[in-house]
């Protein structure tokens, strides 16, 4: 920088005098600055060692082969360093991130490579062994928690045959691996993982399972030729493998078992009563909507037995306009269903979501006046004015169907009473 090269230069020159350093350390600054600039959230230094040191090829991991954290560092020219207070370790600085992604050709294939390392590790004699029912890795395995939960993503973005091996001697069986509890336990998605019992962990989670979450298409296709699969077995939350491609968007995972004669595609959880559909238009994958839709065994309008949720409550509640457009299109599904004591209008009404109420009232058969079942009984319009959701309030009050002065059954009130106490509210 000091010679007027810039930021980007200064990076450029650095990079260029770590592959030129002799023996082993150009190779463990290159794979350690890769790891760092390519995981899926930071590492912590000992899941940087422990990635570093893994041979693909070899079946168990080698202490010898774990290099030192200094030496990784001094590898790195300064590029990768370790916040002391968390250990974790990240680029110097974040333009550097930048800076490498301008080049492609700097890395070959590293999502690739990382996928084999940790499908790799996740095969490893020490690691098979493993009680499936531990709550956390051991101190001993650090890098299995992150092996766990994203060799996934990582492989979705470039499926080698060396990969595709490791990967189905893993899936081979599932739900007997540790891998599998780590899963629903950690990562980004955890708290939309089903419940399972503490003492046995995630039973029935297969590798069937495993490869529809994933959504990884080239090993979806090799699973399933695998063995012979109960396509529609529930894993410990209820969920089939295809409520899982379903309600997580992989469309060519749901379309390679919608194209089998033996799958249930209505199929709902045990304990959530969540069908594929459901799980789609709760998260608003539209295309695997469309795909549902168009089969007839599929009921549009099923709702789950607990609650009531029905795929366009639910679509509604989760702000998804495009699904939601999709299923008032189809006249079995019954705009005025309700759930939790309201319907998708008063639900929408309460939270202020302006285009779903328009798209609500567009339907002919649609009850504007239809209160809280078994709640306060209040309306569309009373929880628009209590809420303040003026646009709103303005929609329903143009329309010749609507009572304004409809009061709820539990104190009452009618919209004009809420808006009244509503204002003295805010003066007080």
């Amino acid at each position: 920088m000091t010679q007027g090269n810039g930021l980007s230069g200064a990076y450029t020159a650095t990079i260029s005098r770590l592959r030129a350093q002799q023996g082993y350390k150009s190779v463990l600054g290159m794979k350690a600055l890769m790891w760092v600039s390519h995981t899926q959230r930071p590492l912590q230094a000992e899941e940087l060692v422990h990635a570093l040191g893994v041979e693909t090829g070899t079946t168990d991991l080698d202490s010898d082969n774990l290099p030192a954290l200094r030496t990784v560092l001094a590898s790195c020219l300064g590029l990768v360093t370790v916040e002391v207070s968390s250990s974790t370790v990240r680029l110097v600085h974040f333009s550097l991130q930048e800076h490498l992604s301008y080049d492609p050709t700097l890395f070959h294939s590293p999502h690739s490579e990382i996928a084999e390392v940790c499908l790799t590790y996740l095969n490893f004699g020490s690691i098979r062994c493993l009680s499936p029912t531990l709550v956390e890795a051991p101190a001993t395995a650090p890098l299995l928690e992150y092996a766990s939960v994203y060799w996934g993503r990582h492989t979705g973005r470039g499926v080698t045959e060396n990969i595709k091996r490791l990967a189905l001697r893993l899936l081979d069986r599932f739900d007997e691996h540790i891998s599998a509890r780590l899963l629903f336990l950690g990562g980004p998605d955890r708290y939309a993982y089903p419940y399972y019992h503490p003492e046995t962990g995630p039973t029935g989670f297969t590798g069937l399972h495993g490869v529809a979450f994933f959504g990884i298409v080239e090993i979806a296709a090799a699973v399933l030729d695998m063995k012979e699969w109960n396509i529609n077995a529930a894993d410990c939350g209820g969920n089939t493998a295809l409520s899982w491609a379903a309600q997580r968007g992989n469309d060519g995972v749901v379309r390679m078992l919608l194209d089998r004669e033996d799958v249930n595609p209505s199929l709902a959880e045990t304990y959530y009563g969540m069908a594929p559909l459901r799980g789609a238009a709760r998260n608003g994958h539209e295309g695997v909507v469309k795909m549902l839709l168009e089969r007839r065994d599929v009921d549009p309008d099923q709702a789950d037995s607990p609650f009531g949720w029905t795929p366009l409550w639910c679509a509604a509640e989760s702000g998804h306009e495009g699904v939601v457009r999709m299923l008032l299109e189809r006249k079995d599904v019954n705009p005025n269903h309700a759930a939790f004591h309201l319907t998708p209008l008063a639900l929408m009404a309460k939270k202020g979501n302006v285009g779903v109420v328009k798209m609500l009232l567009e339907r002919t058969d649609i009850d504007p006046n239809q209160g809280d079942a078994g709640g306060s009984g209040r309306t569309p319009l009373s929880w628009a004015v209590k809420n303040g959701h003026e646009g709103i309030v303005k929609m329903l009050l143009e329309r010749n169907d609507v009572n304004p002065d409809q009061a709820d059954t539990f104190f009452g009130w009618t919209p004009l009473w809420l808006a009244a106490g509503v204002a003295i509210s805010w003066l007080v």
